[in-house]
């Protein structure tokens, strides 16, 4: 009778143990990110960082895989190289962003303000612009194209 308990016990909780997690970003990178401005090659993946008053962060090459930056003020950071699929940035603002050689896709920038980016070989596909305000910034008209678009290196 206790084996049965246990072997129970064990297919109710095995798919628990055998599921990796969708998303799975780092406690402290985020509380790197919020207290210094800084986190480079960091895991946000999944992270809550709506309305977050990020401007001027290093992001370089950070994981922000699905993470919610609805409202976060992004003016001057630095995403190059960051993966960002998936990530919602509904009426995020992002002036002066870097954002070469980023993963966009999927990204959601509803009602973003977007100003001056620079997006040389980022990858855009099944983005979501609707209501967006897009000034001087090559999303969605072949960024790849504008090398030295806006004085950008």
């Amino acid at each position: 009778m206790m084996r049965l308990f246990h072997l129970a016990t064990l297919s109710l909780f095995a798919p628990l143990f055998l599921t990796s997690p969708v998303l799975a970003f780092n406690p402290l990178h985020v509380q790197q990110l919020l207290s210094t401005g800084e986190c480079s090659r960091c895991d946000l993946s999944g992270a809550n960082l709506s309305n977050a008053y990020l401007i001027g962060a290093d992001l370089t090459e950070a994981n922000l895989k699905g993470a919610n930056l609805k409202g976060a003020n992004l003016e001057g950071a630095d995403l190059s190289g960051a993966n960002l699929k998936g990530a919602n940035l509904t009426e995020a603002f992002l002036t002066n962003v870097d954002m070469r050689q980023t993963n966009l896709d999927g990204v959601n920038f509803a009602k973003a303000t977007i100003n001056d980016s620079n997006v040389y070989g980022a990858s855009m596909n099944d983005l979501n612009i609707s209501d967006a305000t897009i000034f001087n910034t090559a999303i969605g008209v072949g960024g790849e194209d504008l090398e030295d678009y806006k004085g950008w290196p």
